[in-house]
């Protein structure tokens, strides 16, 4: 297997990997582009997502800036906002799915380390310096009509349901079903998240 396929695979990896680091060196020129284009040149950067990302629907809409690992692993569907200073760490795949919305300052992390010190960098060399750390990754799953929160991280392998909010500040560490609002540090659902429907009658 390439480090790139351990990497998807969730198996430990070598993020020194050449082709990982062709990759991770060109997404971070894109973004650097990115971040750095005219408010208004909204061509140059739809082109710019488009090298970038691993798949986009219609309407998104990030503003910068915005930063990413590979940036190859992330999909949005349609209709989708990320606010400013939103960090992806993409070493495995996050998918977000239609009318999204990202506040700033949200992370969201698709990798980990082992926890052991000697396990994430081996023994020392002779010279005294180390390998690139060994990681692992998890994806992480954000459905439909989904607002998440200004400063909110999401952790590895997390699944967010369809129509939930997630609460400013939130770290989120486990699954959140459809339908509710969750907030804190763990996030945890506080309530349901009831669908409206014309008249302002609540289902």
């Amino acid at each position: 297997m390439t480090e790139r396929e351990k990497m998807l695979a969730g198996m430990l990896y070598d993020c020194g990997d050449p082709e990982l680091l062709e990759q991770w060196h060109k997404a971070k020129n894109l973004v650097r582009i990115y971040n750095n284009l005219p408010s208004e040149d909204l061509e140059g950067k739809d082109k710019i997502l488009g090298s970038l990302l691993g798949g986009k629907g219609k309407n998104l809409w990030i503003t910068p800036p915005f930063y990413v690992d590979y940036g190859n692993n992330i999909y949005f569907g349609n209709n989708c906002e990320v606010n400013m200073n939103c960090i992806f760490l993409d070493d495995n795949k996050i998918h977000i799915g239609e009318n999204a919305l990202i506040a700033p300052n949200v992370q969201i992390y698709t990798a980990f380390h082992p926890t052991n010190a000697v396990d994430r960098f081996g023994e020392p060399k002779e010279d005294g310096s180390f390998e690139f750390c060994k990681t692992q990754t998890a994806p992480v799953h954000i459905g439909d009509n989904v607002w998440i929160g200004g400063g909110v991280i999401i952790l590895p392998g997390v699944t967010i349901g369809n129509n939930v909010v997630i609460g400013a500040g939130s770290v989120v560490t486990r699954d959140i079903p459809d339908d509710v609002v969750a907030f804190g540090n763990p996030c945890r659902v506080v309530r349901e998240n009831k669908k409206h429907v014309q008249g302002g009658d609540q289902l």
